[in-house]
């Protein structure tokens, strides 16, 4: 490309992203179309594939990277450009966003297909940081990324975004919240950047699946009620959050539903949906950092959950 084209297309981008940063506070609906650069990290997993078609619909450009060529006729059929990635090689990331030169960058990678949490941390840790220093290279002004709404400290109320992480951690849950703050630290080298903390996800696809390991470990007596808090998110309403997410303000949210609950509450739901053993109400069991959190900031952004509690979303969702 010309310097002299390079120069005009640059100034057009700057342009562009300025106009949209202003409109802080306003959500996407089908008459206003922002037509930008996405490149999506983690575009094929259970949130990316309801995220894609939110954004081709709101007229974005959108390139998803992968490990393999496997699902690109899937996503070119999606109106969607693939692009062969490895998250944790540098310079794979490096080359995908210079040829993309996407204007916003959205994280959506996880791996816990194999229920690995060092694999899914060092993801975290080592993936985001690659995304990061490649967007800084490639002039990427703002980026959205998945984090998750259960490392806070233990408490005895819902987290809101101001309550610290947790730093008191037995080894296991250490793995978890360290690749939380080592995303949200990278995370937040970028100008613009949004951290979406989602709640526990269920729905096709998640671990609450009907035919997933929550299940499993139900039918098997396996899952205590007891008074442990979950906050809840179905997962089409993850993916309308990170679309929102593209007009918000720099910060933190949590994405989750209205109602945290506990155990003895929500499990006994799922056997009766399922037909497994109900089990007893428990007292004991659970972490003190198992307390929900709260969504209010997410809603006053503008965020209005489908399934704003899990009693009714649980049976839309996964009857």
């Amino acid at each position: 490309m010309p310097q002299e084209q390079r120069a005009q297309e640059s100034t057009r981008r700057t342009s562009h992203s300025t106009a949209l940063f202003r409109r802080v506070g306003r959500t996407l609906n089908e008459e206003e179309s922002l037509d930008m650069r996405v490149f999506v990290m983690g575009g094929t997993g259970v949130i990316g594939r309801r995220l894609l078609p939110r954004l081709v619909d709101a007229g974005h450009e959108v390139t998803v990277s992968s490990r393999s060529r496997a699902c690109f006729t899937e996503l070119g059929a999606m109106g969607v450009q693939g692009v062969v990635m490895d998250a944790l090689d540098a310079d794979s990331v490096s080359a995908a966003l210079q040829d993309a030169s996407p204007e916003v960058v959205m994280h959506q990678a996880t791996d816990l297909s194999k229920r690995d949490a060092q694999a899914n941390a060092r993801l975290r840790r080592e993936g985001t940081r690659h995304l990061v220093d490649a967007a800084k290279t490639a002039g990427v002004r703002r980026i959205v990324a998945q984090s998750i709404a259960w490392a806070y400290e233990p408490g005895p109320t819902p987290a809101d975004e101001t309550t610290p992480l947790d730093d008191d951690l037995d080894p296991g849950r250490a793995v978890s919240v360290g690749g939380v703050r080592a995303l949200e630290s990278a995370v937040s080298e970028i100008a613009e950047h949004v951290v979406l903390r989602y709640g526990t996800l269920y729905g096709p696809g998640t671990w609450f699946a009907p035919d997933g390991p929550v299940a499993d470990a139900l039918a098997h007596g396996m899952l205590p009620a007891d008074e442990a808090v979950s906050s809840f998110l179905q997962v089409e309403d993850a993916a309308a959050a990170a679309v929102q997410a593209l007009e918000w303000a720099p910060g933190t949210y949590n994405i989750v539903d209205d109602e945290p609950a506990p155990a003895s509450a929500w499990v006994p739901v799922l056997a009766g949906m399922w037909g497994a053993p109900v089990p007893s109400p428990g007292r004991e069991g659970g972490g003190t950092w198992e307390r929900g959190a709260r969504n209010a900031k997410a809603r006053a952004a503008g965020w209005v959950p489908l399934c704003p509690t899990w009693r009714s979303g649980f049976r839309t969702a996964m009857a």
